[in-house]
């Protein structure tokens, strides 16, 4: 559900320490990768003028970001210190020779980084020939709308197709993870590809920054799942106010844990007359998240008896987390609890699973910490999406690929199915896509860091079955 993102911020280089000889080494663009659950590209491109100041941007092409400004650069004869401070984040290198630098980048975690210097860092540009572009066959809206507090102020896009209305209309709520109003996740521009497909479709398609992304205030990092699903039913009282919306035929499109919020938003008004579920969890959502671990090991080559292991461990550990009093007592109890757990298990297990030695099992239980600790997952964990869907009463569309390592179809969607059945849902669907991963893409690996080599964004079938299910259901 949640992967880490490094967000390259806007920095200024220069040059704090170095002469010319030193510097014109270090000229240049330097490609680099960083592992962080998924594989995020940084080129940093860096000039030396004539005084001797050096200046450099950074580019984050998995993140469709370019031109970026950093802070402080130190030279030191072969050696190099960039300091990101507003990302908290810094990069440490040793010239191997001239076209490669050995490294690390520090942010909270210490991630190996080796940067090589790329002559033409365009052809990193990866291709999303699904991305729509102008002009469109359809009205296309930049608006700011507010909750109903008006203490959350939204950046947003509106598309409503041509023609004579009312239309019926759709809210798209994204994700885990901060997005903006195109559901952009390593350069695939997924809601913007799912609302272009709606809106040629006759649907009227609200999509919105989250909360402290884009143009919508508010603070990302402070809020709750319960938030989000404020977010998503102030977008649907937006649409509600809008001429051209069919206020009879108004629904939600949830992905991932927007497939939680979605039947949140459904069961807290009577005015919801459809959802739809990308990849929405059915179980509680610990069950779902240490199955989760399980898969995405098993993908990266551990044995299936070893990532049971180590989901069981997932559990033990998560719950040693969220149950103690403080952030200290946290991180010791669970220390103690993994050096234990750890003396019971065999060397070959503790290596399959990069847990044998004790900085790594520390390091495991920092990252893990971090994350559990944080209001928002506190929050996620109480969640029993079960208990949302056998409360609505609208019709439903749940759709998850056979091949998604995040949110594991059978179990999900048969917990989805279950809970429909006890709900009063006079008309729903529940349906595997084969060969499609989260991000409902045809994979080959199917792997999480395939997300970004994969070209498609949204598998075509997927959006004609979406399209045909509204039209026949809802239109």
């Amino acid at each position: 559900m949640k992967t880490k993102h490094i967000i390259i911020a806007a920095c200024l280089f220069l040059l704090s320490t170095s002469g010319f000889s030193q510097t014109a080494k270090f000229a240049g663009s330097w490609y680099g990768t960083l592992n962080v659950g998924v594989d995020l590209r940084i080129v940093f491109h860096i000039t030396q003028e004539e005084n001797g100041t050096v200046k450099a941007t950074a580019d984050s092409p998995d993140q469709s970001a370019s031109g970026l400004k950093c802070d402080t650069i130190i030279i030191s004869n072969d050696a190099v210190t960039i300091e990101m401070k507003k990302m908290g984040a810094s990069f440490t290198g040793k010239l191997t020779n001239d076209s490669v630098i050995t490294g690390k980048f520090m942010q909270k975690i210490e991630i190996p980084l080796t940067l090589i210097k790329k002559k033409d860092p365009t052809s990193l540009i990866r291709k999303r020939p699904q991305t729509p572009q102008p002009p469109f066959s359809y009205k296309s809206e930049d608006i700011a709308y507010t909750n109903k507090d008006g203490n959350i102020s939204f950046g947003a896009t509106i598309t409503i197709p041509e023609g004579k209305g009312p239309f019926p209309a759709v809210v798209l709520v994204s994700g885990s993870g901060p997005q903006n109003r195109n559901g952009e996740m390593l350069g695939h521009q997924f809601f913007a590809v799912l609302g272009d497909h709606l809106t040629k479709n006759g649907f009227v398609v609200l999509r919105y920054d989250e909360r402290g992304v884009g143009k919508t205030t508010g603070s990302f990092s402070e809020a709750t799942t319960a938030d989000f699903a404020d977010d998503a039913s102030a977008g649907v009282d937006y649409l509600l106010s809008r001429t051209e919306v069919n206020k009879k035929k108004v629904g939600l499109i949830g992905h991932s844990e927007g497939g939680v919020v979605v039947p949140m938003v459904a069961t807290a008004r009577k005015d919801i007359d459809f959802l739809v579920l990308l990849a929405a969890p059915g179980t509680k959502i610990l069950d779902m998240m240490a199955e989760q671990n399980e898969a995405i090991v098993i993908k990266n080559g551990v044995s299936q008896e070893s990532a049971k292991e180590f989901g069981l461990l997932y559990r033990k550990v998560i719950s040693s987390i969220i149950s103690a009093p403080d952030n200290t007592i946290a991180m010791q109890s669970t220390i103690q609890l993994i050096e234990n757990w750890a003396t019971q298990k065999s060397k070959k297990l503790l290596t399959e699973l990069n847990l044998a030695s004790t900085k790594s099992r520390f390091d495991y239980i920092d990252v893990i910490t971090k994350q559990a600790r944080t209001r928002w997952f506190k929050y996620f964990l109480s969640i029993n999406p079960v208990s949302y869907l056998q409360k609505l009463k609208c019709k439903v569309l749940a759709l998850n690929g056979d091949k998604d390592i995040q949110v594991i179809s059978k179990a999900n969607l048969t917990g989805i199915s279950d809970a429909l059945k006890k709900s009063k849902s006079k008309k729903y669907e529940v349906r595997e896509l084969p060969g499609l991963n989260h991000l409902f893409q045809h994979c080959t690996s199917c792997t999480v860091n395939e997300y970004n080599e994969i070209e498609e964004t949204f598998s075509p079938e997927a959006l004609l079955l979406i399209s045909n299910w509204l039209k026949k259901n809802i239109q």
